[in-house]
């Protein structure tokens, strides 16, 4: 038998979108045992890590990149590394991951949203409905399906942090057309991690003076060695191999199976049964993206 290769980008990206949505899995099945900024800090330590021998080969364009762009980076890596995750691990010790994943799917909305408000990019029709669309989507899955909650403002604040985070993480995705140009991107992953890792270092010493402490036992150390290796770095590589055979647009409908395999591996890993607003939720949120972005990529397809 020939041996097997990771050469199939329809199966890099099931394989990817499949590590991003464990990673919310752990996040929330770690909440007693491992603190958000510690689990965000040990597992962009491990990614650093593994990224390092890969990076290592370009590390000429290290110091030119960290001279002449070190405000973006340092940007680019307080909004993705050490912003996004952190905040979004917060948001899981009070909100399911089926919650979680659900209202993450609102990014490419949101993306739309800030393109217009910061980058002049006007909006269509389309784009505009297929907002509004997911918006309802939005409120039906932070109302838990009940729209008197709103009025009541009693929401649950962990589905808050993850929209804090929706929004850093498309301000990160939104700022990445400012990289520096021609930065190999291991390279580039090494500074970013690396510079994520400084930032969260004095608020990792900050939750351990708040007496926060890893529990230690295999699951946790299981756990935090999943985040590092296999949505962080595996991930990173993974998603970068497919876009570049297969672009963009067409890559990123993939991100769509998040809000399926999420509920999935919770209802398996921590008995988190989806419930009826989930359902009507995730098919409002999933038709306002598919609205605002099917075209685009079937375009891209036949160009």
């Amino acid at each position: 038998m020939s041996r097997f290769r990771f050469d199939n980008p329809y199966l890099l990206l099931l394989l990817t979108v499949l590590f991003w949505s464990g990673n919310w899995v752990v996040g929330r099945g770690l909440r007693g045992d491992v603190p958000p900024v510690a689990l965000a800090f040990w597992r962009w330590t491990l990614a650093f890590g593994c990224t390092l021998p890969f990076a290592w080969p370009h590390r000429h364009q290290i110091g030119t990149a960290l001279r002449g762009h070190l405000g973006m980076l340092l940007l680019l890596s307080l909004l993705g590394i050490s912003g996004y995750n952190t905040i979004t691990y917060i948001g899981l010790q009070q909100t399911t991951a089926t919650n979680g994943v659900l209202l993450n799917s609102f990014i490419p909305i949101v993306i739309i949203g800030l393109s217009w408000a910061f980058f002049g990019k006007r909006l269509s029709a389309r784009e505009a409905l297929g907002a509004l669309i997911s918006l309802c989507g939005v409120t039906v899955i932070v109302a838990h399906g009940d729209l008197a909650k709103l009025a009541a403002l009693s929401l649950n604040p962990g589905d808050l942090w993850i929209m804090v985070s929706v929004f850093v993480w498309a301000g990160y995705t939104l700022l990445l057309q400012y990289r520096p140009a021609g930065l190999h991107p291991m390279a580039m992953l090494s500074i970013l991690t690396a510079l994520g890792v400084l930032m969260l270092a004095p608020l990792y010493g900050w939750e351990l003076s708040q007496g926060r402490l890893i529990h230690a036992s295999p699951a946790a150390f299981a756990g935090i060695l999943y985040t590092g290796v296999f949505p962080a770095f595996l991930g990173y590589v993974f998603w970068n191999r497919a876009v570049a055979q297969v672009g963009g647009p067409v890559s990123g409908l993939f991100i769509h199976l998040m809000p399926v395999f999420t509920p999935l591996l919770s209802a398996l890993f921590l008995g988190e049964a989806p419930h009826a607003y989930h359902f009507a939720g995730m098919a409002l949120i999933l038709g306002g993206i598919l609205l605002t972005t099917l075209r685009r990529a079937v375009k891209s397809t036949h160009t």
